[in-house]
């Protein structure tokens, strides 16, 4: 299984959900699947309509940058980092 890391954003808005967890998907877009299974909502959070990765969502599988269609191996290390902007 991969080990899926959230941003400490996310966590707060859904109860329970931890910021490492492992997932057993093919690919980015069904990790994310089975988060929103999980725990609703989580895809819209992450998500554009389309689908596509928010503006301010990016994701690394193994240090790489990722799309929704990215392979995810069952020894693979996903981060999900939000963009962090202020003025």
């Amino acid at each position: 299984m991969a080990e899926l890391y959230l941003p400490s954003t996310l966590t707060p808005l859904f109860a329970g959900l931890p910021r490492r967890l492992e997932v057993d998907a093919n690919t980015v877009d069904e990790a994310i699947g089975q988060l929103n299974e999980r725990w609703p909502g989580v895809r819209d959070r992450l998500c554009e309509p389309g689908p596509a990765l928010r503006m301010h969502i990016h994701v690394y599988v193994d240090r790489e940058r990722a799309t929704l269609a990215s392979p995810i191996e069952a020894r693979s290390r996903v981060d999900v980092i939000s963009a962090i902007s202020g003025g």
